[in-house]
């Protein structure tokens, strides 16, 4: 575990003192981190989406450590980070591209630039040096410098995972100064391709997920579908639902569910969506029931709801300017972090 190394880098390093401090606040922050991050982990188990197909050719070197630091932050899977890597070097630790006489070459299996590598670069595995060219390093600091672009360029219209991607071949400020992925006519495509092959070669290194269990439809459980389905057409509104119904003519995506239990079941269920992760149960992707709500970590904040309606479809408000809808849980929202909560 990456927490491992860097405390112990830190006790060889820095003495009793600093030792000391940070079994204070700092040690306090560190745990925090930690237990964020087992959170993350726990909750990516549990929707069993993002892990490697045990048939791929990722080396079987560098399986532990994409799985590990695939899950660093809700917009990167260990598939995603593995695509990735095998599109930058071809899985070549030792290989050095577009290097000039006037400007060093991008280094490694991660293909970082030495400026790059200075400021994002980790000693992960403990043995005194951050080495671009040590996959033990590069790959941890591959998924440290994919996520913080990622919040580089949150704001972003468009596909954050996509802009990610961009973020991480172009540069943050060409995808914020773009608005979005560059254009296939920039750069001779390459931003707009890099993206585009990553995205598709993820699917072919991803385990199949799980499957979505069925259950038992019951009463109350049918209900609730028939109701939120009644709402299918209703248009998205920010903030818009409540237990009684639409306001602002329409729905959010927790608005939603709080008018579909609330009018079947008389429980008013907490009103956003980070909130109702705490409501009913945890349950496992093979365990979900119909009427099971799934509330994604689709912004690094646990930010969308919908509701399980059996054989892998979801009834949900996806977001500003679209509508009210039942959608396929496989492709786009089996890419993110999810918390299956049993509410019936």
């Amino acid at each position: 575990m990456k927490w491992a190394a860097w405390a112990a880098a830190a006790a060889a390093g820095c003495g009793l003192l600093l030792l000391l401090v940070l079994m204070g606040p700092l040690g306090a922050l560190a745990e925090e981190e930690r237990r964020q991050e087992e959170e993350r982990r726990a909750a990516a188990a549990a929707a069993g989406a993002g892990m490697l197909a045990p048939g791929s050719d990722i080396p079987r070197a560098y399986w532990a450590l994409i799985e590990e630091w695939g899950t660093y932050c809700p917009t990167l899977t260990p598939p995603r980070l593995a695509a990735q890597l095998q599109t930058e070097s071809g899985w070549n630790p030792d290989v050095i591209s577009g290097r000039q006489l006037s400007t060093a070459g991008a280094i490694g299996i991660a293909q970082f630039l030495p400026g790059t590598w200075a400021e994002y670069g980790i000693d992960a595995n403990g043995d005194g040096v951050a080495d671009p060219t040590d996959p033990e390093d590069a790959i941890p600091s591959a998924a440290i410098y994919d996520c913080a672009v990622a919040r580089m360029v949150r704001d972003v219209p468009g596909d954050p995972i996509d802009n990610m991607l961009a973020a991480y071949n172009a540069g943050p400020g060409t995808v914020i100064n773009h608005q979005g992925v560059p254009a296939e006519s920039w750069g001779n495509g390459e931003t707009y391709n890099y993206v585009r092959h990553i995205r598709a070669l993820e699917k072919t290194l991803a385990a199949p997920p799980p499957a979505y269990g069925q259950g038992p439809v019951t009463a109350q459980a049918a209900a609730v579908l028939s109701l939120a389905r009644e709402q299918i057409g209703a248009p998205y509104v920010w903030g818009g639902g409540d237990k009684d119904g639409p306001t602002g003519g329409g729905f959010d995506c927790s608005g939603l569910v709080v008018y579909a239990y609330y009018q079947v079941t008389g429980v008013e269920l907490p009103r956003t969506s980070q909130t109702q992760r705490g409501a009913g149960v945890r349950v496992t992707a093979e365990q979900m029931m119909p009427g099971d709500i799934i509330v994604i970590n689709n912004d690094g904040d646990w930010g969308h709801v919908g509701i399980y309606a059996g054989g892998g479809m979801m009834i949900h408000a996806p977001r500003p300017g679209k509508w009210v809808e039942e959608v396929e849980l496989a492709g786009y929202w089996s890419g993110f972090t999810w918390d299956i909560r049993r509410v019936l």
